[in-house]
């Protein structure tokens, strides 16, 4: 498998080098209404979750859409809340970012692995990495060197696991959480900032 091999290959580079970040990134849907997969032992017939019911008056959206990437070098998790769905300008505001964060560690390069969704490899996305990259090499900053992995291919993701856990540990088994309870137990649970969500243009 190609995509394994260059993963592989990418993973063995990160460790050469001190100034780059080997990152594992993905998007998650934080729900607030669904269920988890939860395993528990019990004598009698398997348990399930009662399915939370809607109220029509809850004007919040259903779900919270979110960015991450799993930094292998430390297992911090950097993420970002949207306000919209996951397209390719939120994605370049999401690189974006993350390569300001990393540059004031003096970090020189970001070796990252994601999927193939759509938001990832348009051209916009592309021509956008393409750019960046020019203008890392011109006048410092961190390049992006990029992984893409079959979509039907998770388990070779790293942070894939991270959001089933995340998901079982805030879950509220009483009643709907709401968005802004669903951000304050996320970024707790991942030990990381709550920063103000990432804007969909729909300019």
């Amino acid at each position: 498998m190609r995509a394994k091999k260059r993963r592989d290959w990418l993973i063995e580079l990160a460790t050469t080098h001190p100034d780059w970040v080997l990152g594992f990134q993905d998007e998650v849907w934080w729900s607030r209404f669904a269920r988890p997969s939860l395993k528990a032992w019990s004598a009698g017939p398997a348990l399930r979750l009662q399915q939370l019911s809607v109220d029509p008056q809850d004007a919040e959206p259903k779900a919270l859409s979110c960015y991450g990437l799993l930094r292998a070098d430390t297992g911090q998790r950097l993420l970002r809340f949207v306000k919209g769905r996951p397209v390719s300008q939120v994605t370049e505001d999401f690189l974006e970012w993350v390569c300001e964060r990393l540059a004031s560690e003096g970090k020189k390069a970001l070796l990252m692995i994601w999927d193939n969704a759509s938001w990832h490899v348009s051209h916009r996305v592309r021509a956008w990495i393409g750019a960046h990259n020019r203008r890392a090499r011109a006048e410092g900053g961190v390049r992006i060197v990029t992984c893409r992995l079959p979509s039907k291919s998770p388990w070779l993701n790293r942070i894939e696991p991270c959001w089933v856990h995340g998901k079982r540990a805030i879950h509220e088994p009483e009643r709907p959480l709401t968005i802004a309870e669903v951000m304050e137990r996320v970024c707790t649970y991942y030990g990381c900032e709550q920063l103000p969500p990432l804007e969909q243009d729909v300019g």
